[in-house]
């Protein structure tokens, strides 16, 4: 080996030096990359275990649930994402006290939350919510409800959303703004782990700029059987003109799917955008986006299995909030908040 002169060594300081200070620019970050790590064969490996009869049906509290819970944890680990800071470990422990209604016969056990979190480089205290229930309704007169749709599609968007934040920060390309991967509890019976979060807060609620919301984006509804290229698109005009615009934006370059806004009409009978989990953000004044593909025959029956599921039109409908959570992450400003959310 030669030996280095003070002047080689003092050029290689400053090599070095100057190396670490380089900030990457965004503008050639490779979105696209990321955006198609999610695919349909990691969607359909992980919805195989979540939406497995081993689990049960996920009902909130029990042992199936919990075991999920666990599945998704390693998951992160293995992708090298933790729990954020402030908490001690992966769970928002939510009391059965607190999801128990008086009038009602289902008394669920003790559940939780869970959390993952990607801290932002440059604006970390301003949060971005990915969210999804990993919840379903259990067994029935001995039947398994395994919830492939509802919502194991959402829950392992997450997973797959995730790692593709993971690898880009891996390579340079962080979000700028902290991201935290809500996988809530009791949404089936109430909305309660949701509720429980923005009434419990882990970071400041007017430090979060959105919630993304992910529930049944794996399945065709009656009104789409011949064309699966859609998603519903709930709530993104209802407070923010940006983050609406932000959306549009991202699939017209990105994903090119068809955005339905049937659900998002105020007299729509459905009412789905005050029933699912985005709604107890919305209430407290954060925009929110909820992607949903709609009902179909197998809602809430025990025939929602994940073999049932069209991967191509998950893995599409993951990257589309992908690719709108990568601007909400990364622009110089969050959503403004310009509307009264009615």
């Amino acid at each position: 080996m030669k030996k280095l002169t003070l002047l080689s060594l003092t050029l290689l300081f400053l090599a070095c030096g100057t190396a670490k200070n380089v900030k990457k620019d965004y503008a050639k970050a490779p979105v696209e990359k990321y955006m198609n790590s999610i695919t349909p064969d990691d969607l359909k490996k992980h919805l195989f275990i979540v939406a497995n009869d081993s689990m049960e049906g996920r009902n909130t509290g029990t042992e199936g649930q919990k075991k999920a819970g666990k599945y998704l944890i390693g998951q992160y680990k293995a992708n090298g994402i933790s729990f954020p800071p402030p908490a001690t470990d992966w769970y928002q422990k939510i009391p059965a006290a607190y999801m128990s209604k008086s009038y009602s016969p289902v008394k669920p056990g003790d559940s939780e939350n869970i959390w993952a979190f990607i801290e932002g480089s440059e604006k970390p205290n301003e949060i971005l919510v990915i969210s999804a229930h990993y919840d379903h309704v259990g067994t029935k007169n001995g039947e398994v409800y395994n919830g492939a749709d509802d919502d194991g599609s959402g829950t392992v968007a997450l997973l797959e959303i995730a790692q593709a934040f993971a690898q880009a920060k891996k390579e340079g390309y962080g979000p700028k703004r902290s991201i935290l991967f809500l996988h809530v509890t009791g949404e089936e019976l109430g909305l309660h782990g949701s509720r429980y979060y923005s009434d419990h807060p882990l970071f400041p609620i007017d430090s979060t700029i959105t919630d993304l919301n992910i529930d049944m984006i794996g399945r065709r509804d009656e009104a789409h059987k011949d064309n699966g290229n859609y998603v519903y698109v709930i709530g993104s005009d209802r407070l923010s003109t940006d983050l609406h615009n932000i959306n549009e934006a991202a699939n017209a370059k990105y994903t090119h799917l068809t955005l339905d806004y049937t659900f998002n009409d105020r007299k729509d009978p459905n009412q789905f955008y005050f029933r699912s989990d985005h709604y107890n953000f919305a209430k407290k004044g954060i925009p929110i986006i909820f992607y949903f593909n709609g009902v179909h025959d197998d809602y809430h029956m025990a025939t929602d299995e994940p073999q049932k599921i069209e991967y191509d039109l998950l893995a599409k409908r993951a990257q589309l909030a992908f690719v709108t959570a990568w601007e909400l992450a990364n622009r110089p400003d969050r959503p403004v908040v310009d509307k009264d959310g009615k």
